[in-house]
């Protein structure tokens, strides 16, 4: 199987940190007619993180939000049952949380997962992310105890101007590279739920 190029070398540079490697999912709510922009995110344990700037110039029903809501929902619960099935997630209190993307545009998802991580009491929060919206990561900084933000060029516009390949990692590259990872801690891992 070929990853895209920046999957590989994330994988590399967790590699050299031996550190456990997990996934943590948060689903964007995306504005209806423009799912791009984040109106806000849901994540796993039940965190929704609204983005009060988009939903000051956009004025939608409380029904509209709800149906965006609860279709990511669905998707969230599909994904935790196709890359963790039964396995339980790590324990994660008192320990130091790197969370990594692909990159902050308004930041939506990144903030739900560091709501939904603060909840399990780490001791440390990180952002590392390899592009990001200036502001965003400003912003950041006030939330997490530390923001690693490699580049933030202006002007921003959005993540996937700023990678030659964008595509999206699929469900099978995700599982394959859990179960590479629980090798490599000498774990041995449950396989998911049936297909």
């Amino acid at each position: 199987m070929r990853y895209p190029a920046a999957v590989f070398r994330s994988l590399l540079r967790w590699r050299a940190l031996r550190a456990p490697l997990d996934v943590f999912l948060v689903r964007k709510l995306g504005v209806p007619g423009h799912e791009e922009l984040a109106m806000g995110a849901i994540a796993s344990g039940g965190v929704r993180v609204m983005n009060q700037e988009v939903m000051r110039y956009m004025d939608f029903p409380e029904e509209v939000i709800d149906a965006v809501v609860v279709r990511e929902q669905q998707e969230l619960q599909r994904r935790e049952l196709l890359y963790c099935g039964k396995r339980p997630q790590p324990e994660i209190r008192g320990r130091t949380v790197i969370l990594v993307d692909d990159g902050l545009a308004t930041g939506s998802t990144m903030r739900a997962a560091a709501v939904a991580l603060r909840q399990m009491q780490p001791e440390k929060i990180i952002v590392a992310v390899p592009v990001a919206a200036a502001e965003t990561c400003s912003e950041f900084r006030s939330e997490v105890d530390e923001v690693v933000c490699a580049v933030t060029p202006e002007p921003f516009m959005a993540v996937g101007m700023w990678y030659a390949d964008f595509s999206q990692t699929t469900d099978q590259e995700v599982r394959e590279l859990l179960e590479q990872a629980a090798r490599d801690q000498g774990q041995t891992t449950p396989s998911p739920a049936a297909e």
